[in-house]
């Protein structure tokens, strides 16, 4: 379920707030074989189902960097933020990917709006996530994300 604001003040009066938890979306052999394509990032440990079941996982697995862009349509699941004029992807304090994502997994996240600063003509909010994998005992990425809107 997502949270809705509009607008900058009601934006504000979210910091510290827990945002939900997103759906699950699956990692598919064709979703890690497209972004391997966008990102010229072949190993096998990716794309080679055969030679991956005999590498140390036991399966393909997602890039890291597959994960963490899944962060957004994830995010945007939990917050809804209408009435700016723009938005916009500032960056991140930390990543860390403290276990795989094996292809057929399901990942969600889980969001945490830890911080809303002013920034000149708009905001700065940094999201603290974690995805998950399902039935996983750890995170595919712990993360802490910066977005700026725009009024």
């Amino acid at each position: 379920m997502s949270i809705t604001v509009n607008g900058l003040d009601e934006l504000k009066k979210l910091a510290g707030s827990d945002l939900g938890t997103s759906e699950w979306i699956e990692i598919t052999q064709e979703r890690i074989n497209t972004f391997a394509d966008a990102t010229g990032d072949h190993q096998w440990i990716h794309v080679d189902p055969q030679k991956a079941a005999e590498g140390p996982f036991g399966a393909p697995i997602a890039h890291g960097y597959l994960t963490l862009s899944l962060f957004i349509p994830l995010f945007t699941e939990l917050l809804d933020v209408q009435g700016v004029t723009t938005k916009v992807n500032y960056g991140l304090n930390k990543v860390r990917f403290p276990s795989p994502v094996k292809v057929g997994s399901r990942i969600r996240l889980v969001g945490r709006l830890a911080e809303v600063d002013e920034v000149p003509g708009g905001v700065q909010i940094t999201v603290d996530g974690t995805i998950e994998v399902e039935g996983g005992g750890k995170p595919a990425a712990v993360l802490q994300s910066l977005s700026r809107f725009y009024a």
